[in-house]
């Protein structure tokens, strides 16, 4: 009669067990795609900030345009 119980926590602990693993990976999984977005959002600001110029958008400076 006792094996049924220790069959039965052993159960248990194999789901929890599946189910953890299962957890810490995919917060594993989004942690490093977060860390990769970053990235490439940084890097992405760095060169469109690199290749900026200093004019305004919609074609030049107002007083050209009131000429």
């Amino acid at each position: 009669m006792w094996w049924k119980v220790v069959l039965g926590l052993l159960a248990l602990w194999l789901v929890l067990s599946v189910a953890g693993a299962v957890i810490g990976f995919v917060v594993k999984g989004l942690f490093w795609l977060a860390v990769v977005g970053g990235a490439l959002f940084l890097i992405t600001a760095a060169v469109g900030w690199a290749k900026r110029d200093n004019r305004q958008v919609g074609g030049g400076s107002r007083s050209r345009q009131l000429r």
